[in-house]
């Protein structure tokens, strides 16, 4: 339940403006978020006397909560919470109220002119960008430099950033006389706002620059060279400090963000470090066991050859790894590198003569049972699942006696 307005203030209901003014201002002074160093505990204390001080210093709202309290607030769409949406005041922050209370010295003292205002006409940064760069494979491993084209807003070279015809310069604003912001009196208020005439830049221009039509800033594209380092990943981000958009009113640029995106390979996966390759091989060599040659990627590493020899053991199966040291992909620090893991793909021939296909029949009766295993154990469990099926009949469909 919301406390006594009253109660919250530490005065008497019969109390006038100038008492309730005061005790605000010693309430207000003890509990400032910026005299408590930014305490949660202090910034709801000064907000709750702040929401009280907004009530009872208008006269309206006062008799409405003299009469009906908390309820004929909220039912009237008076009171509530003065520094969201509802406040009904127009006061930016906390340190609005404070300021309009104690003066532009407190606060300015206690952050009210550091939250943005009198600030308009100063320097701006610029904005970061963001490219999107898309890498082949041999790139990210070799590491690479690249062109790239940022479309980016620019400082009006015409004008040198001042946004008026060279010769000329700007002028004070009349209306806000510099300070950005002007004043307008609300009641016993006096609310600050952005000044409608200047923008808030506390300046005029009286005649602009014919290039940027009084921006100070132009629009174009520039090329920057972009050293990719060997190793990157897919998602990788290099930050190029500086090279983003240019700042307002002398501020500095912002910064360029570049992230990296690898395109899929015709033959190599990426697995962190290492690189998959997938290679054919002979059924003879896989089965007498030989060397085949697998590709992979051109480095130092590899003394300028693009392939690696790889000893197939005899027997080998379609899905058998062979994993080749220090053949895969560097580590950004260049202190160590992964592996090429290459996959057996046993091919079977095709299209065979009249002849290989007489010499693979010998062959095949020639071969016994411990030299398919593979094809021997998988018989065994083949047969026990068609017993577990059938039940009480054999293989061959017969049925089996009860007797």
């Amino acid at each position: 339940m919301a406390r006594d307005y009253y109660e919250v203030l530490g005065v008497e209901r019969t109390i006038d403006a100038p008492g309730l003014k005061s005790a605000y201002r010693k309430l207000a002074m003890i509990h400032h978020p910026d005299r408590n160093g930014g305490s949660e505990e202090s910034m709801a204390q000064f907000k709750e006397i702040s929401e009280a001080y907004t009530v009872l210093s208008d006269a309206d709202k006062r008799a409405v909560y003299d009469r009906y309290g908390h309820a004929g607030l909220n039912g009237g769409g008076g009171g509530g919470n003065p520094f969201g949406q509802g406040g009904g005041q127009g006061f930016s922050d906390i340190n609005d109220i404070f300021s309009q209370v104690f003066g532009d010295a407190f606060g300015d003292a206690f952050g009210g002119r550091q939250q943005g205002r009198g600030q308009q006409g100063g320097p701006r940064r610029g904005s970061d960008l963001r490219y999107d760069l898309e890498i082949t494979l041999e790139q990210a491993y070799k590491g690479a430099d690249v062109e790239i084209a940022i479309p980016s807003t620019l400082t009006c070279e015409t004008c040198e950033g001042s946004g008026a015809k060279p010769g000329t310069k700007p002028v004070t604003c009349t209306t806000c006389q510099g300070a950005g912001r002007v004043r307008q009196a609300n009641g016993f208020f006096q609310v600050e706002r952005t000044c409608p005439r200047c923008g808030g830049a506390g300046q005029m221009i009286a005649d602009p620059c014919t290039t940027c039509h009084g921006h100070g800033q132009v629009r174009k594209t520039r090329n920057l060279n972009l050293k990719v380092p060997a190793g990157v990943d897919d998602g990788s981000r290099i930050r190029l400090s500086g090279e983003g958009d240019a700042g307002q009113r002398g501020g500095p640029r912002g910064d360029l963000y570049v992230f990296l995106s690898v395109a899929p390979h015709d033959l190599f996966e990426r697995d962190n470090l290492d690189l998959l390759v997938t290679v054919p091989v002979p059924m003879t060599v896989a089965a007498l066991g030989g060397e085949i040659d697998a590709p992979c990627l051109v480095s130092d590493a590899c003394d300028g050859k693009c392939k690696a020899g790889v000893s197939v053991p005899a027997g080998a199966q379609t899905g058998k790894t062979v994993r080749i040291k220090g053949k895969g992909m560097p580590h950004l620090n260049g202190r160590q590198r992964g592996d090429l893991v290459v996959e057996l793909f046993v091919e079977t021939p095709t299209d065979l003569t009249p002849r290989q296909k007489e010499l693979l029949e010998e062959l095949a009766l020639s071969f016994g049972e411990g030299q398919n295993p593979r094809n021997s154990s998988f018989a065994g469990k083949a047969k026990r699942f068609w017993a577990d099926i059938l039940g009480n009949q054999d293989a061959d469909g017969s049925k089996e006696n009860a007797a």
